[in-house]
């Protein structure tokens, strides 16, 4: 099993500036911590966001959690976000070191127990895999992925439930979103769709690359989602 680092830096409303570092096995969704040292006033055991930070607010996202791409610098970061009682509560943006031009304001307040969950990729097939993150009106933070092996239509499903687009969302608006894939050149317009029950595009969002982009939600393609919609990526290969 292939393994990298993922590094990320947050920002606290009490001044501190928190680093977090953890090793993870690809393929894996697993827990990102406060790393050893968080600052020059020395070390601390690596712990969940959550303990170490208990009932302060995140305000600034400086460094997305960011893979050091394993041995040979072809691993990434497929996804990123905070947990709590097992449930997504706040989607994070991701990176690649090197790759970020600024930081990305935040206001979430931390709960002990919360923790950072991330997956990181490697294999030729794994980098297939397209993530998209979504929030929607009512607060809902939801992250669907797939992973095309070919070409097709391709429909992405909760990281969590499983359930399609529609099923998770139903009745919701969304408000931002962001999309997250390596190989949009094989996905028509470079894009997750949204379609309604008859096929039909009623929004989507375009993937970045974050080896060549700074991941950043935005407003462009926003729909209201009804139960037999479906986010869909379509592949030529």
């Amino acid at each position: 099993m292939t393994t990298q680092t993922v590094t990320a830096q947050l920002m606290l409303n009490t001044g501190e500036s928190v680093a977090l570092s953890s090793a993870f096995t690809d393929g894996t969704e697993s827990e990102l911590q406060t790393s050893g040292v968080v600052g020059t006033g020395g070390g601390i055991a690596a712990t969940s966001i959550g303990t170490f930070a208990d009932g302060k607010m995140i305000t600034a996202i400086l460094q997305p959690p960011c893979s050091s791409g394993g041995s040979d610098g072809n691993g990434f970061v497929s996804y990123a976000y905070i947990a709590r009682r097992g449930a997504i509560v706040a989607c994070l943006p991701v990176g690649q070191l090197g790759v970020y031009s600024e930081p990305v304001n935040m206001a979430f307040r931390l709960q002990a127990g919360d923790t950072i969950r991330v997956l990181t990729l490697y294999s030729a097939a794994q980098k297939r895999q397209v993530a998209l993150n979504v929030v929607t009106s009512v607060g809902t933070n939801a992250i669907f992925t797939t992973t095309p092996t070919g070409a097709g239509n391709n429909n992405l499903t909760h990281v969590l439930s499983g359930q399609s687009f529609g099923e998770s969302l139903q009745g919701q608006s969304i408000v931002f979103h962001y999309a997250g894939g390596r190989e949009q050149n094989l996905s028509a317009g470079s894009q997750v769709f949204y379609l309604n029950d008859r096929g039909l595009p009623k929004g989507g969002a375009v993937m970045i690359n974050t080896a060549n982009l700074q991941m950043a939600a935005n407003r462009v393609g926003l729909a209201s989602i009804a139960l037999n919609d479906v986010a869909r990526t379509v592949t030529s290969a």
